[in-house]
């Protein structure tokens, strides 16, 4: 880094672009010159580009020639440290940094001037008619407290047409005014009460607060068992650093989670906090970069992406179910946000948070070994114990053919309904049926561009790819033999057990959470919070509803297939299994009713199912921990994954055979190469996908080796190199 912090008119800057570039551009600074880290636009042969200031030019380029910075953004410019943390997660990920630079820079309209723009708050008069869409502007006014909503923004958020907005601007129910586009967010107050503590509870909470006063890094696990309060808790850490001046970011697995969770973060500081993930609008998205780096937005909760806003002083991460794989960007830049907090952090001497009921086993050992500190929850909040466990044993049970709902546990579901309580069935598998298959020859429908089979998604009337998303009709003749009327579901999506569910209970209220029925995040929020308030008698969901969601009322949990995650080579199969059994069990009884959780299994002897049961999580740790450890995988080594694609099979194969070849650099800090070898799902899109696997020691240089091994590649036509370090996934 340059020791130069301003640069005159006229000097030499080198800006590092978001253009896809492998090296600085030289300019001359603008007039009035500009300050290193300053957001500029750039001219790119005939085009404008968004870049940053990153030192003094390289001076290789013939001055006379050079072209100068069109202006400087009216942004505050990238701090050393955010500069410092974008070089470090490109050398650990292998990104390019113009590819990291525009994951620091996803906010609409930076460049745009500072301008007004007309904004709508309630008005004094009553519409003349009230119609249900009317009713839904002025709900939204009221859900939200007063703000202010671009006349867009509210149409949107109301799901009513503009002419329904203006109509009720005409009307004097809305009144409109001139603002500032981006603005202060409002004043959070950490002195306000806090909820009445356990002494666990208080002890942890006194822990964080301290570290985020030392002012020093440092990483926590705080973890507690479902419903034991850890958000009470690390929200005690939030008011400390809120005391001290310095900036909050809470990231959350899942945009769901958060209508709850802003709601708990009002009622402990006064005021909601700023959000960043994909439904919060692009006005709104802008507002946050822009007032984070002012420091003018003390409390940011968002998804991963989070990670790489301008903060000016952030001095706590909380990642909340860290051990959650939505945390892992799996396109793109190839980054876990759990590991990049830690890294962020390091680099702006903040704390970090780690807090999880079923910690990942990377923190669990790292916790063991001591590098970060550990706080235990042992028991619920108030008057929740934790639920039940039982295993229903699908051996025993006289189970009809083409039903997935056990006779024990229909029978627990009759009782929760004659109770007046809700009742959780969990199948993590979107869909209606995962294959259809013709009954007359065998063969199952595939996508057309891709090695998977096409699931039916009965609501929409279609099959889809959940590889692609291409969809089709279901067919009536059989593609493979042309024979009509064979074609034939096989085996249950959460769509099919929704299906049976109402035909075992037709009188009961079913709602079915799954991520591809809901067209908004709002509408899978609002669904969420009817749920929450008992409008729903039994819930149907996949892996969304082991989030962290909070359901009253719910008391039985049941698990449909508890063997599903058991079955594949993954080396983590286990401890997924573990962890999104225990998360799902855990939704049942989080208030004063006691709360079971039945786990159909037609392997009850199994020692993940065990573990699951007996609730003897360390030993199940220390269990998984010591295979991997004699196996020498993550976390006790190193792995990266190569993925090579290309629309011609065979060219694929040649690179892969050619890097294999060509493996010195691996083989000089002890790594195994494995591969190349078809992937596991070998086309995507009509591109042919090869892996190469490579496995290294613990304290093996692995970025340096594969930096040396793929430099000399040239990649012709459309050939493509993926590298993946710390894979959590081998598709």
């Amino acid at each position: 880094m340059s020791g130069q912090e301003f640069f005159q008119a006229g000097e030499r800057v080198g800006v590092l672009t978001t253009q896809p570039l492998d090296r600085l551009l030289d300019y001359r600074a603008p007039e009035g010159g500009c300050f290193l880290g300053a957001y500029v636009e750039v001219p790119l042969g005939p085009r404008k580009v968004l870049g940053v200031v990153w030192g003094p030019g390289a001076g290789d380029f013939d001055s006379a020639k050079l072209r100068s910075v069109i202006r400087v953004l009216d942004v505050a410019p990238m701090r050393t440290e955010m500069r410092q943390f974008l070089g470090k997660a490109a050398d650990y990920t292998l990104t390019p940094m113009p590819a990291m630079l525009r994951l620091a820079t996803r906010a609409p309209g930076l460049s745009d001037p500072p301008s007004m723009r007309k904004i709508l708050r309630r008005g004094e008069g009553t519409p003349d008619r009230m119609t249900d869409a009317r009713r839904r502007v002025l709900e939204v006014l009221e859900q939200y407290g007063g703000l202010a909503f671009t006349p867009r923004e509210l149409a949107d958020m109301a799901d009513v047409t503009p002419s329904v907005v203006k109509g009720l601007v005409k009307q004097g129910a809305l009144r409109e005014e001139e603002a500032p586009r981006d603005t202060p967010y409002p004043h959070l107050d950490p002195e306000l009460p806090s909820k009445q503590l356990t002494e666990d509870q208080a002890r942890a909470a006194a822990a964080l607060a301290e570290g985020v006063r030392s002012g020093r890094y440092g990483t926590t696990l705080l973890k507690g068992v479902t419903g034991s309060g850890k958000t009470e808790v690390y929200l005690e850490a939030v008011a400390a650093a809120l005391r001290a001046g310095r900036q909050a970011l809470v990231l959350l697995p899942e945009i769901a989670l958060t209508a709850e969770f802003l709601t708990r973060v009002e009622a402990r500081f006064g005021a909601k906090p700023a959000e960043w993930h994909s439904g919060a609008t692009m006005t709104e998205r802008r507002r946050v970069w822009k007032m984070v780096g002012q420091g003018a937005a003390q409390l940011v909760i968002g998804a991963r992406s989070a990670l790489f806003l301008p903060f000016r002083d952030l001095g706590l991460i909380i990642v909340d179910e860290e051990h959650d794989t939505s945390y892992k960007q799996e396109d793109g830049v190839l980054y876990n946000a759990r590991d990049m907090a830690v890294l962020r952090a390091a680099m702006c001497s903040a704390q970090v948070v780690l807090a999880s009921a079923t910690p990942s086993l990377e923190t669990w050992a790292n916790a063991e070994a001591g590098k970060y500190q550990r706080l235990d929850l042992t028991s619920r909040f108030g008057a929740s114990v934790l639920p039940e466990m039982r295993a229903v044993d699908m051996r025993s049970e006289d189970l009809l053919p083409s039903t997935w709902i056990s006779p024990t546990l229909k029978q627990a579901m009759k009782l929760r309904l004659e109770r007046g309580e809700q009742s959780l069935l969990f199948l993590n598998r979107r869909g209606f049926a995962p294959v259809t298959i013709c009954r007359a020859c065998g063969a199952q429908v595939a996508c057309d561009h891709c090695d998977a089979r096409m699931v039916e998604h009965r609501f929409m009337k279609r099959l889809m790819c959940h590889q692609c998303g291409e969809t089709k009709p279901v067919p009536e003749v059989c593609p493979s033999c042309e024979v009509e009327g064979k074609m034939a579901p096989v085996g249950p999506g959460i769509e099919r057990l929704a299906e049976e569910a109402t035909s075992l209970f037709p009188e009961a209220r079913i709602a079915v959470l799954s991520s591809d029925l809901f067209g908004s995040a709002r509408a899978l929020k609002t669904r969420i919070e009817e749920i929450a308030k008992g409008e729903a008698d039994i819930i149907l969901g996949t892996q969304l509803v082991a989030k962290g969601h909070n359901f009253p009322m719910l008391t039985l949990v049941g698990v449909i297939d508890a063997d599903l995650g058991l079955q594949g080579s993954d080396l983590r199969a286990a401890e997924r299994t573990f962890q999104l059994m225990r998360q799902v069990a855990g939704r049942a009884g989080r208030a004063e009713r006691p709360g079971e959780a039945l786990m159909q299994t037609f392997q009850p002897e199994h020692p993940v199912i065990r573990a699951i049961l007996s609730g003897d999580e360390e030993s199940f740790w220390k269990a998984e921990a010591a295979e991997r450890q004699a196996a020498g995988v993550p976390p006790y080594g190193r792995m990266a994954g190569i993925i090579l694609s290309g629309s011609d099979l065979a060219a694929v194969f040649d690179l892969g055979n050619a890097m294999a070849r060509n493996d010195g650099p691996l083989r000089q800090i002890g790594a195994q190469l494995f591969g190349p070898a078809p992937a596991p799902i070998a086309r995507v899109r009509g591109r042919h996908r090869v892996r190469l696997l490579v496995k290294a020691a613990k304290g093996a240089p692995l970025q340096e080796a594969i930096a040396r091994w793929t430099a000399p590649l040239r990649l012709k036509g459309d050939l493509r190199l993926s590298i993946d370090i710390d894979p959590q996934s081998f598709f």
